[in-house]
């Protein structure tokens, strides 16, 4: 090759280098440019939604952008997550969701209108919980073992409501491991099933801590059993469901961050700073407190490879469960 042209084209090629490093730390220098919108799978007051509005509070101390919540409750998370997908890739609009849209839903649905792999840049993890099995106050279940015993004696006559992938879940999760036949009843998400548990309308359900914990707390609900391995921290004198006879029992969840699949490698990057930050803020280490669950962040390959992983896992135990997909 002529020495003059070879040269021109390494300068070229050059150029087109440092060209694209300037706009790719354009990309991350500008981020966020404008207002950012959170989009929440679940109602307002959900867990889900509290840990949003902790994290956007954070991010606007950091940015000086507003965050703007925005919830889409139903249809267990699907209608959010096919919005937050088709969503402009800027990094402006981000999805703060949980197993239920990422791990659950494609093996509890024959078709969803978005993919959880492939529609979505992950981000970050943003936390880890269990979820409690609460019936009203006025039950006259004082314990698991009570609760299983008249489920046992009239088959499909208790009901448990469930607000979510991860509620329903380990309803059936509970199911299965006891051998009884338990009625259950869909929410659009676990603070309306919590309404209608607090009027008699259903018996029982497994739902997160921050939806639960308070009702307990205000002595409107008993707390009956935890669903991990691990006693709360908030209710320690509530035995876990393996430790009340449901040997095997173990079913927690996990928050996470999601943006547009195609979103820029440096947004991605500055997004996941930012949130991780956030997780560590004084709002959200309020939001873990108080609802029982632990902070936990991550890579975005960490991100995938977990989701991944629990994919499998979720899979298997909806099968086990007998749940057939919709």
């Amino acid at each position: 090759m002529n020495p003059l042209r070879f040269r021109r084209r390494a300068l070229a090629a050059a150029l087109t280098c440092i060209t694209l490093g300037l706009s790719m730390g354009a990309h991350a220098q500008a981020y966020p440019s404008k207002p950012i919108t959170f989009i929440v799978p679940f109602a307002a007051g959900s867990a889900t939604d509290q840990l949003a509005r902790a994290l956007g509070q954070s991010i606007t101390e950091q940015t000086k952008q507003a965050v703007v919540v925005e919830n889409k409750a139903g249809a267990s998370g699907m209608m959010a997550a096919q919005a937050a997908a088709r969503a402009g890739a800027d990094g402006h609009t981000v999805l703060i969701t949980t197993n239920t849209t990422q791990a659950a839903n494609e093996h509890l649905y024959k078709k969803l209108p978005y993919d959880p792999v492939k529609d979505f840049a992950p981000v970050t993890g943003l936390g880890k919980g269990g979820q409690v099995l609460v019936v009203p106050a006025a039950s006259p279940y004082k314990s698991v073992a009570e609760l299983l015993a008249a489920a046992r004696k009239s088959p499909g006559k208790l009901s448990f409501g469930s607000g979510s992938s991860s509620s329903r879940v380990a309803g059936e999760m509970l199911k299965q491991l006891s051998g009884t036949d338990i009625l259950h009843v869909p929410y659009k998400s676990n603070p309306l099933a919590i309404t209608d548990l607090l009027g008699g309308q259903i018996d029982l359900m497994i739902t997160d801590t921050s939806t639960g914990v308070p009702q307990v707390k205000a002595g409107k609900l008993r707390a009956l059993g935890y669903s991990t391995q691990k006693r709360s921290a908030q209710l320690p004198e509530v035995p876990t469901i393996d430790e009340a006879g449901v040997k095997g029992y173990d079913m927690g969840y996990w928050f996470a961050a999601y943006v547009p699949a195609g979103t820029p490698a440096p947004v991605v990057a500055r997004l996941h700073d930012l949130l991780v930050a956030a997780v560590k803020s004084a709002p959200a280490k309020s939001f873990f407190d108080t609802a029982g669950s632990e902070a936990w962040t991550t890579t975005p390959d960490e991100l995938a490879k977990f989701q991944a992983a629990e994919a499998q896992k979720w899979g298997k135990v909806i099968k086990a469960a007998g749940i057939d997909p919709e």
